[in-house]
């Protein structure tokens, strides 16, 4: 009992448990969101809105200059230093609204251009990339304070925050859908998560005048070089990713339609769902410890921490997963999605490896290992898009998530050589 009380009062168990929560919740979400999709749009439409939110995950990275971990390491590093941390913020805040707004007028100008490069010909959404251009600069400083709450060690709050932001955007996606359908499910993904600003807006502005330290005499150039590092990696990782996942759902398309494609973006959003668990404690919780972390010594414990007390009850969840993926389909989306359930196998394998990978990854932004980190990315993109063509064409759908599982499994075993002093 003493040894399960010792566990429980661990800082890393209360931020693990409160971001379970916050996952739990999210996914709560995402059944009723799915559901939605499945009974209204159906797999064509969920197709589209893979396409979307690819598009939407390159233009995130771009908005925000691939700043985000970035800010949570110098924020982590010099929140006691009040003049530095105000050169920081106004530095950031600056750079980012000038590239939100002119972002925001070529994606308003050339809506007809986006739509046809993302959803094609044969579909009308102009309207979406117009809704973008207005709502991107609100989203990408939101993005900003979470990532400055997050450096400043605030880990509880940036999950209570990202718990209001889920219930928002449930509320938004069931006025939308019901009530616009396929254009409703699109517009949900592009107004949502703007919406958050007010929120990350009032709890950074009780711990300090915000509209006060924002001055361009504190606008401090060295700060950008510093952070060039982090938006060199966040432009291969976060814009480069999206665009081979775009193109490879592309090639689906082109291979074997547009309801196999709607098929992979449906078990890659299950695959999201409990991809949260890790995800959101990476960035919240074990990212700030390795950017401080001084010896190897102290990374390895940090490394290991991950491995026993993250990684087991992750692969224990995935098992019942599996177990239970017919049950999962049908209560998340409709009979017309059975056929997704011969995808969990290798979506489910490679999703372990992604995320035993994904903490020696995180390495790369918490040392600021930019050129190995760049050319290891852009080697798994190569493989995944190799790997994906090869096996779409001789398996079929099944080829996508086999290629995904092959790709995780090459990318873990590098990083693990290279890490390997920190390791072990």
């Amino acid at each position: 009992m003493g040894f399960v009380k010792k566990i429980t009062q661990t800082n890393l168990f209360k931020i693990t448990s409160l971001n379970s929560l916050s996952v739990l919740l999210k996914i709560g979400i995402g059944f009723i969101t799915s559901k939605l999709m499945a009974i209204f749009i159906g797999p064509t439409g969920m197709a589209l809105v893979g396409n979307l939110r690819n598009f939407s995950s390159s233009l995130e990275s771009i908005s925000t200059l691939g700043f985000t971990n970035g800010i949570v390491k110098y924020v982590a590093e010099n929140k006691e230093n009040k003049i530095r941390l105000r050169e920081i913020v106004s530095t950031v805040f600056i750079s980012l609204l000038t590239i939100t707004l002119v972002l925001s007028l070529v994606l308003y100008f050339f809506a007809s251009f986006w739509n046809n490069q993302i959803f094609g010909n044969n579909f009308d959404y102009d309207i979406v990339f117009k809704a973008i251009a207005l709502v991107l600069p609100w989203y990408a400083i939101s993005i900003f304070l979470l990532s400055l709450i997050n450096g400043l060690g605030k880990f509880k709050l940036v999950i209570w925050l990202n718990i209001l932001g889920n219930a928002i955007g449930l509320l938004v996606s069931i006025y939308m859908i019901l009530n616009f359908k396929t254009l409703g499910a699109l517009l949900s993904i592009v107004i949502s998560p703007a919406l958050l600003f007010f929120a990350t807006f009032y709890f950074i502005n009780k711990d300090f005048n915000f509209f006060k330290i924002i001055r361009f005499r504190y606008f401090d150039v060295n700060v950008l070089k510093n952070l060039s590092s982090y938006s060199l990696m966040a432009l291969v990782s976060s814009v480069l990713g999206p665009l081979v996942y775009l193109i490879i759902r592309k090639n689906v398309i082109e291979t074997v339609g547009l309801e196999q494609a709607g098929f992979w973006e449906t078990i890659v959003r299950i695959s999201n769902y409990y991809m949260m668990f890790v995800t959101t404690i990476l960035s919240v919780y074990f990212l700030p410890k390795l950017a401080v972390a001084k010896s190897n010594q102290e990374t390895k414990k940090i490394f290991w921490s991950f491995y026993r007390n993250i990684l087991p009850p992750f692969v224990i969840a995935l098992i019942v997963i599996y177990y239970t993926r017919f049950f999962i389909v049908k209560l998340l989306f409709t009979d017309e999605f059975l056929p997704v359930t011969t995808l969990f196998f290798w979506q489910l394998i490679g999703d372990v490896l992604r995320a035993a990978s994904w903490i020696l990854g995180f390495q790369f932004f918490a040392k600021k290992i930019t050129k190995t980190f760049i050319i290891s990315e852009i080697t798994s993109l190569l493989v995944l898009y190799f790997f994906s063509s090869y096996l779409v064409a001789l398996l079929g759908i099944q080829g996508v998530v086999l290629a995904q599982a092959l790709d995780n499994f090459i990318y873990l075993i590098i990083l693990g050589i290279y890490f390997r002093k920190s390791l072990f």
